[in-house]
This record gives C-alpha cells, sequence and structure tokens, in this order.
C-alpha cells in the first residue's frame, strides 16, 4: 500500500494529506440547517451535515492530494450515526481515488488487536463472506503494548496490501512527559523507532515500508533524527499550519529522494473559509486555495 501512496504523491507533486476532523463549527450555517430541518437537532442530523462536508471538500480538493485521513474520534461524538458518516466518507474518498488513513490509534494485544486490525483494514467472515467493515487503507496504531500489540496488523498489512502508521513522536505539547524520557542513555522515541523499523522489515513494498511511523512537524530536529534511524518508513507529519509547522522547517522528515514523508493539515484546510486570508471565499474554494498555498509552501521541504 505504501508504494501506491508513494506513486500518488508523485503524481500530484504533493506530500500532503487533508486530515478530515469535521466539528459543526467548521461547517457552514447553510449546510447544518439543511440537515437540522431533514433529520432534527439530532445525532443523525449532526452526521448528516458532516458527510455531506466532506463530500464537499472532498469535490474541491481530491485531484490536488494523494490522502485524506479522517479522525474517528470526531465521528464517534455523534454516536452511531457518526460512525455511518465515517464509513461513507471512506467509501466516498476511494471513489475519488484516494488513499485513506484512518487516524484511529488503536493497539491492544491478541485477538482484540486482530479485530482491530480486521475492523480498520481487513475482512471479516460472515457466514460464506468476507466482508470489509471500514475499509481504510492505512491506520495509525499504539505501540505501547509493544510487538503483541503491532504483529496482528502487520499480519493484514501483508495479506491485505495495507499500511499502519505507528506512534513515534507525536506533536503535542505533552508528549515529552513519557516519549523523551531517557531510557538506557537514549529517548524512548529512538527506541520505539528502532521497533517501527525492525517490524517495517517484515512487511516492504518496493523501496519503502508498508509500516509508517507518525512524528510530528513541531520537533523538526527530532524529526531529521528519526528520519536516519527509520530510512524505509514513511512518516505521516501531524502539527503543520494551525499547531506552528512550516514546510522550511521539514526538510529532515524527507529522504534525498525528496519522498518518505506526507504532511497532515486538517483544519488549516477544511476550516480555510473561517480564516481571514480566504475571506469572502466558499469553504470549497478556501479549502482548494488552502492546498494550494500548502503545495507552495512545502517547496521548501524537498
Amino acid at each position: 500500500m505504501i508504494k501506491r501512496l508513494a506513486e500518488e504523491i508523485k503524481k500530484k507533486e504533493a506530500p500532503i494529506v487533508v486530515g478530515l476532523d469535521p466539528m459543526l463549527s467548521y461547517i457552514p450555517d447553510d449546510i447544518v440547517k439543511k440537515a437540522f430541518a431533514e433529520r432534527g437537532e439530532s445525532l443523525e442530523g449532526a452526521a448528516a451535515a458532516v458527510l455531506e462536508f466532506n463530500k464537499g471538500l472532498l469535490d474541491a480538493v481530491s485531484d490536488l492530494i494523494p490522502a485524506v485521513k479522517p479522525q474517528i474520534a470526531m465521528y464517534e461524538q455523534f454516536g452511531i450515526p457518526g460512525l455511518q458518516a465515517f464509513k461513507e466518507t471512506v467509501d466516498y474518498a476511494h471513489e475519488k481515488g484516494l488513499v485513506v488513513i484512518g487516524d484511529v490509534k488503536r493497539g491492544d494485544i491478541g485477538s482484540t488487536s486482530a479485530a482491530y486490525a480486521t475492523a480498520h483494514l481487513g475482512t471479516v467472515k460472515v457466514g460464506g463472506q468476507e466482508l470489509t467493515p471500514f475499509g481504510e487503507d492505512i491506520a495509525t496504531v499504539n505501540p505501547y503494548l509493544g510487538t503483541d500489540g503491532i504483529k496482528p496488523f502487520l499480519d493484514v498489512c501483508n495479506s491485505h496490501d495495507k499500511g499502519i502508521f505507528v506512534l513515534v513522536k507525536t506533536s503535542n505539547p505533552s508528549s515529552g512527559e513519557f516519549q523523551d524520557r531517557i531510557i538506557d542513555g537514549r529517548p524512548l522515541y529512538e527506541w520505539v523507532a528502532e521497533k517501527v523499523n525492525e517490524w517495517g522489515a517484515l512487511s516492504m513494498d518496493g523501496d519503502y515500508s508498508n509500516v509508517g511511523a507518525v512524528v510530528g512537524a513541531t520537533y523538526p530536529e527530532m524529526g531529521a533524527a528519526l528520519r536516519k534511524i527509520m530510512p524505509k518508513a514513511y512518516i505521516l507529519v501531524p502539527g503543520y499550519g494551525a499547531q506552528g509547522g512550516r514546510g522550511k522547517d521539514l526538510k529532515g522528515f524527507f529522504n534525498e529522494d525528496g519522498l518518505g514523508a506526507i504532511v497532515n493539515s486538517s483544519r488549516g484546510i477544511i476550516a480555510a473559509w473561517k480564516k481571514d486570508d480566504y475571506a469572502g471565499m466558499s469553504y470549497q474554494d478556501a479549502a482548494r486555495k488552502a492546498v494550494l498555498d500548502m503545495k507552495e509552501d512545502l517547496k521548501e521541504a524537498f
């Protein structure tokens, strides 16, 4: 799967993934009012607004980007209707030819981890049929439980041509409370990166591995160091834009071939219409312009 992602990045000349993390406050009033008029001020109404908003975004930017990353919590907050909107968003993104990264941050052990992998990346046997539950192409995974939590995902990556991004150094300010702890003379995130490199060797897909890493744009020096530890891992880079990351800071995340990283922007694109820089534009036009601006900014990174 990572080979396909790399090919799409090269084709569109855009190492960009748009985070589909909708809050109702990001959605234009006319969409929300229409959904509420049809389904009431209910979970169903909220989910309908989210889905229509997402489809409009995908219509506006799908020709510019290789991938999208829906964050499942933003859908779970609206219960079962929200999860249905998540699934329909995944399906619509696939119709647009996009790689879908499910930002689900799953991680457990044994049969539980296997069930998570099945739900998001694999298929489940029901009677005589093999059915696809959510159907993302790549999922984010928490490595805190070690190899026991990762192996079931690796198995699905290899059997279904899927991928994972393992949390290594996250972009949030308090990530260092655990991730920066020194263990045997080195920070924990470096130990995790070494395991990512080890796991990655078990699922190569061309020049890169189906096992990638999440490393925040807010820590560029750490990103450069981790790039060297994980030369065959694609790096998913959150923290761009709204959290402070800029293209000029991200050179160390990429390899010399100009590949090896994909940078996420969520509200900087999906809520661009609320920013002064895009005042007066529709949410779709603002999102498209924000993607083009990000693409230009990232030229400083590779």
